[in-house]
């Protein structure tokens, strides 16, 4: 491996969704490797960065992701709850969506971290992806800061249902929709035109006729108390922070950040480009997740 990033660390890359960024280097390895071996129990944080590697764009990568590719906004938590017509559109979305986002796979990096955690390295594994991928990877600890795409809840009684079992439900209703997909976006839906979104036939509930929505966290919307206080307790539990692929833009992720400071926690960031914690946490690497983890995991776990 290294003998090609040593002679091409000076080339900055391009894949897909990937934002451009610079191969790490010999010293990038040798600064991460020290960290995971320093520390026996890490808590590890993902977010959209490492999704991208399988070909999910994220929201704020520069050039690639879905902020600088379209003047698209994502779904606001209040609108969707009181306007049918926002329901319907993201409904006809993710319907013809969905297909393609669940077929996705787990990247190297999904699994590098899944053999960290078979060394009884990771308390646990919090993401900020709402794509299952750890759990296809053979994750085990996973808990879903945002919530989950395959899952389906109603809004005014405990009703919930499977998200591919909701999806052959909508397939009777909309037996005729169909879509050419250009561009799938981070929570799974797609562009269409306004006639197909006025056309589509919206879920309701079997039970009580509500709406239904993905449990997913959408903006404007909150974690569940019970879910924050379960990843306080995984913080304290470790003895370090190690963030993949996240800008920790938001704060239900950047809140983490700032309880293992206040723990006396190590953190290190291995992300293309600039976090909001980059002032704050012990080490920093910018360059993609899968050009080095799989090594680093190696040269753990041997």
């Amino acid at each position: 491996m290294f003998s090609a990033v040593q002679k091409n660390s000076y080339f900055f890359r391009r894949i897909a969704f990937v934002p451009a960024y610079k191969p790490p280097g010999q010293d990038d390895f040798q600064k991460l490797r020290d960290f995971l071996r320093k520390h026996d129990k890490y808590l590890i944080l993902t977010g959209a960065g490492i999704s991208t590697e399988s070909g999910i764009p994220d929201y704020r990568s520069e050039e690639v992701g879905l902020y600088a590719r379209s003047n698209h906004k994502p779904i606001q938590y209040q609108e969707f709850v009181k306007y049918p017509k926002v329901r319907q559109r993201y409904w006809a979305r993710n319907f013809v969506g969905w297909p393609r986002f669940s077929s996705i796979k787990p990247n190297a990096t999904h699994y590098a971290i899944r053999e960290l955690e078979k060394i009884g390295k990771v308390t646990a594994v919090v993401t900020q992806n709402v794509d299952r991928l750890h759990h296809r990877a053979g994750s085990e600890n996973v808990i879903e800061l945002h919530g989950s795409g395959y899952v389906v809840k109603c809004l005014n009684c405990p009703y919930e249902i499977d998200r591919f079992e909701l999806q052959e439900i909508l397939l009777k209703m909309n037996p005729s929709m169909q879509a050419s997909i250009n561009m799938i976006r981070p929570d799974g839906d797609v562009e269409l035109s306004k006639d197909q979104v006025e056309q589509f036939k919206t879920p309701l509930c079997p039970v009580c006729e509500g709406p239904l929505k993905p449990d997913i966290i959408f903006f404007g919307d909150n974690v569940p108390k019970e879910r924050v206080e379960k990843v306080r307790n995984q913080v304290s539990a470790s003895d370090a922070v190690f963030v993949l692929g996240s800008s920790l833009t938001v704060y239900s992720s950047y809140r983490i950040i700032l309880q293992a400071k206040e723990e006396n926690k190590q953190i290190a960031v291995l992300n293309i480009g600039p976090t909001r914690a980059d002032d704050i946490v012990d080490l920093k690497i910018s360059t993609k997740c899968g050009d080095i983890l799989t090594d680093l995991t190696n040269s753990i776990c041997t």
